[in-house]
């Protein structure tokens, strides 16, 4: 697996087109990334009043409501595309389109995570709810591949933190493992509901070796990082971008070309989690608007994606809810760019990164990584 070097050029230089560079998916959620059309299609058939019935305002409408700093605020937005996601149907078409989506944005691999607990109201079963979400990524990923595409995708199966389901999601996850499921999340508000709550879920997972990560270090700072560590068993972390808090930068005299030197120090998690290579799952859109990244800062330059790339951390690129943030994982690598200079080489670096990271076997991320180094080298073509 030798990765090309493309050091010397970088993305705007080159003229890339971040969009056909073959990428990984790993946090996006599945009721965060419906159509707009979609949305009101499905809410007149069930009932559901929306904020608007015109695709473009309702688009608008979710991201203005994201965009307020607040994550609680940021997750009401939820409640209009729940509630269209409550039957086999509606559940069907979300994930076939959510598939075509992602591999229209060059995503080759996906894990689609969403909470079946949150789509009973209807009267399905917890089981019916994942087959119907399994049936519709088999759709999409057979579309996708009828065009001449490859696409793969699994399931994160989540629990909702607030909820005291998490014994019973988690079994629902382990007996869907061969049938599309390929981890476990929790999810919703993090502050107040740390991973501990679930610790008999997660040691039933470890005790059926079933893949888990653990959204933390978004809302909470770096002891719901280090619960999800220890009580959460977690393989990988849901955002993580607060494990910066535990990083010291302390400037010191100028090096001989002038440039200011920056001495960072670790603290013990923060070096637990990069000396173990343990990803970070950062959506650099989602973390602004939701306020996860307002301790280091207001813009999108303060976020600390730059110093854990920089520092040695596996840093991966994600979009979390791309409806929400009014976003693709293009974008997302072309804000990157835009905002730390990066080149094709980083970009290579940190998409390597997410198929390493991968719930896959490891057969299946080595040959993912060769199919991505291959795609960013035709890009020199």
């Amino acid at each position: 697996m030798t990765e090309p070097d493309y050091s010397e050029d970088t993305a705007a230089d080159m003229d890339i087109d971040i969009r056909s560079l073959p990428k990984v998916s790993l946090h996006d959620h599945l009721d965060g990334g419906l159509r707009p059309a979609t949305i009101i299609e499905l809410a007149a058939a069930v009932g559901h009043e929306l904020p608007s019935t015109d695709p473009v305002a309702l688009g608008e409408w979710f991201r203005e409501s994201a965009d307020s700093g607040s994550l609680v605020r940021y997750l009401e937005t939820f409640d209009h595309t729940v509630a269209v996601m409550q039957t086999k149907e509606g559940l069907f078409r979300v994930a076939q389109e959510f598939v075509e989506d992602l591999a229209d944005d060059g995503v080759v691999y996906g894990e689609v995570r969403w909470a079946p607990e949150q789509h009973l109201a209807k009267g399905l079963t917890l089981d019916e709810a994942v087959e119907a979400v399994q049936a519709g990524l088999e759709a999409g990923v057979d579309a996708v591949e009828a065009s001449g595409r490859p696409i793969q995708v699994g399931q994160l199966i989540t629990a909702m933190r607030h909820a005291d389901r998490s014994q019973e999601i988690a079994e629902l996850a382990v007996r869907h493992r061969d049938r599309g499921a390929v981890g476990f999340d929790i999810a919703g508000a993090e502050d107040g509901f740390p991973a501990s709550r679930f610790k008999d879920a997660f040691t039933y997972l470890a005790e059926h070796q079933f893949p888990v990560t653990v959204h933390a270090g978004e809302a909470a700072g770096v002891d719901s990082i280090a619960d999800a560590l220890v009580s959460g068993r977690a393989l990988r972390l849901g955002h993580g971008v607060r494990i910066a808090e535990d990083i010291q930068v302390d400037f010191g005299p100028d090096d001989e070309d002038g440039e200011e030197v920056g001495m960072v120090t670790l603290g013990r998690v923060a070096a637990w989690v990069r000396d173990r290579g343990i990803p970070l799952e950062c959506s650099p859109s989602s973390n602004l608007q939701t306020g996860a990244i307002a301790v280091f800062g207001e813009g999108i330059e303060a976020h600390p994606f730059d110093l854990l790339y920089q520092t040695g951390f596996k840093v991966t690129i994600n979009t979390d809810n791309r409806l929400m943030s009014g976003v693709t994982l293009s974008d997302e690598y072309e804000l990157l760019v835009e905002t730390f200079d990066y080149d094709l080489d980083d970009l290579l670096e940190i998409t390597l990164n997410a198929a390493e990271a991968a719930f896959l076997p490891l057969e299946e991320r080595e040959a993912l990584v060769d199919y991505i180094g291959e795609g960013f080298r035709s890009q020199l073509d």
